[in-house]
């Protein structure tokens, strides 16, 4: 890329920077120090921000990236991503929203340990909860080094090396000094932005092609390779009965994490009321709706005006993309109009992954210290000694976060984001919907749910074709591959709810009825919620 291109989106880049940290610094002069204020913003905020706030949470690189490269490279099976993350949010609307925000406090752990034996239930949640968060973080790293390779003309692993670091360091600032208060206002203006981004786009695509879609389609579909294959399932997913099985695992994987987020469910805890709750779900659903049905026509576009051999040749798993297609609807390289679209798309992009690693960091160092730390020493402190140690968390995760986003910044941020919406939907939950509708459950079942989906999910990923045994792995000179399927949640997730029942049915505790009934009327009512 110019130099011109470089010096403008690096200026926009320090825009928002300047502007995050600023709203960081205001939010750091407002809080008490209080857990409530660092982990749910005092409860202050309205439906309304905190829809956008969830929107800006859950369109992540993943989203404005990941997807549009993946329909650019294999046109309709890339799209059913997008369709897999909607879906989702039924889900969240009907089982957990709601629920979630009259049983819980802070954290998943809160919703489960209200009736089971406290301690080791919070030691399984919090370790899942930051496992799926790391898991997570890594694909927002691994799309900040690929936007940052592409905008310096690919000059090396240096970039990529120092754009993560970098966001890695901007993160643990917004989380440590902000705490969610200013994690959220940074989520809204993001979401704003990538909304307003995202219109442009897809306006400017459509003129491209005035106004006819059936044009935009057949002509990517001409410039695939793949004539009208490129827009018809299989091309990704329909090769053979792996293929097949792995679409299906994906799908479910897509359908069920989301619920088991805990970023997502921590959000739900910043609003005064359930009632707030649902209705703070109402307007994320509009937004993201609205925001994948564009991206939709991004990855088409992007196939069409730059053809998947371009997009391929600039980053193998099509993370580029978007900025690409802006850069040819701005007027193509070294033009004025290029160089300003670009430049803005990869600020955008890059505010997207600024605000999405504040949201997951936060969710996790609160499972630390909120869950790990509060259970494991001997004597309770008081609620600013656990604010402390959340701070703390955010830094070490963060060093653990920049370190797995170098391992893994050739793969797709799209399809990392599927491995952690998998192993959200294999732990987190079983032992949620086991906790809130199942008045049997028993402490031992919750424990087992979670590690019976956790394990068995990472150990599949870790024998997997992501880690080797082909050239597009983690580790492509050595092959231990003896799971198949790409993403491991078709069996991952069966065997999180059995592992519950089995818990459940062989342990000799008897479950507490109070407690139970306690936990539903107050699910169900909001009658004694914090």
């Amino acid at each position: 890329m110019t130099g011109d291109h470089q010096t403008l989106a690096l200026l926009l880049f320090s825009g928002f920077v300047a502007v995050t940290l600023g709203i960081t610094t205001w939010a750091s002069r407002r809080r008490h120090g209080s857990a409530e204020e660092f982990y749910a913003g005092g409860r202050l905020f309205s439906p309304m921000e905190n829809g956008f706030a969830i929107a800006g949470d859950y369109m992540s690189a993943a989203s404005f990236l990941g997807i549009s490269g993946l329909i650019a490279l294999y046109g309709y099976d890339g799209l059913l991503y997008g369709v897999g993350f909607l879906v989702a949010w039924l889900v969240v609307l009907f089982l957990v929203a709601e629920l979630v925000r009259n049983c819980g406090k802070f954290t998943l752990a809160d919703v489960v340990a209200a009736r089971m034996n406290e301690r080791p239930v919070r030691i399984a949640a919090g370790a899942s909860s930051v496992t799926v968060s790391v898991l997570y973080l890594v694909a927002q790293m691994v799309g900040a080094g690929s936007l940052v390779a592409l905008l310096l003309g690919r000059t090396g692993g240096a970039a990529q090396a120092w754009t993560v670091i970098g966001v890695g360091a901007l993160m643990v600032i917004y989380v440590s000094l902000g705490g969610m208060r200013a994690t959220t206002w940074i989520q809204i203006v993001k979401a704003v932005l990538l909304l307003s981004g995202t219109v442009v786009l897809t306006v400017l695509v459509l003129l491209r092609f005035h106004g006819d879609v059936d044009r935009l389609l057949l002509t990517a579909a001409e410039r695939s390779g793949h004539g009208r294959a490129f827009l018809a399932p299989g091309l990704k997913y329909g090769g053979d009965w792996n293929a097949r099985l792995d679409f299906i695992s994906l799908g479910l994987a897509l359908v069920l994490g989301t619920a088991g987020l805990p970023h997502i469910l921590s959000r739900f805890y910043t609003v005064p009321t359930a009632r707030a709750a649902r209705r703070s779900v109402v307007w994320s659903i509009g937004l993201i709706g609205s925001f994948y049905l564009m991206t939709i026509v991004l990855g088409f576009g992007a196939a069409a005006v730059v053809g998947p051999q371009t997009v391929r040749g600039s980053n193998a798993a099509g993370n580029t993309a978007v900025p690409l297609l802006a850069l040819d609807l701005g007027g193509g390289s070294g033009s004025t109009g290029g160089t300003v679209l670009f430049a803005v798309v990869a600020a955008v992009a890059f505010a997207t992954i600024l605000a999405v690693v504040a949201g997951i960091t936060l969710a996790s160092s609160a499972s630390v210290a909120h869950d790990l730390y509060a259970s494991l020493r001997r004597r309770r402190g008081k609620p600013r000694s656990e604010v402390t140690v959340a701070r703390c968390a955010a830094v070490g995760i963060g060093v653990v976060a920049i370190g797995l986003g170098l391992l893994a910044r050739d793969l797709n941020v799209a399809f990392l984001v599927g491995l952690a919406f998998a192993v959200a939907a294999s732990a987190n939950l079983p032992v949620l919907l086991y906790s809130l509708f199942w008045r049997g459950f028993t402490t031992r079942g919750a424990v087992w749910a979670v590690y019976g989906g956790l394990l068995p999910a990472i150990g599949l990923v870790l024998l997997s074709p992501v880690v080797s045994g082909s050239p597009e792995s983690l580790f492509p000179g050595v092959d231990f591959q003896y799971f198949p399927l790409e993403n491991p949640g078709i069996v991952s997730i069966p065997l999180g709810f059995l592992a519950g029942w089995l818990g459940t049915v062989t342990s000799d505790e008897v479950p507490d009825e109070a407690k139970y009934a306690e936990t539903e009327v107050r699910s169900l009512t909001g009658a004694g919620a914090v």
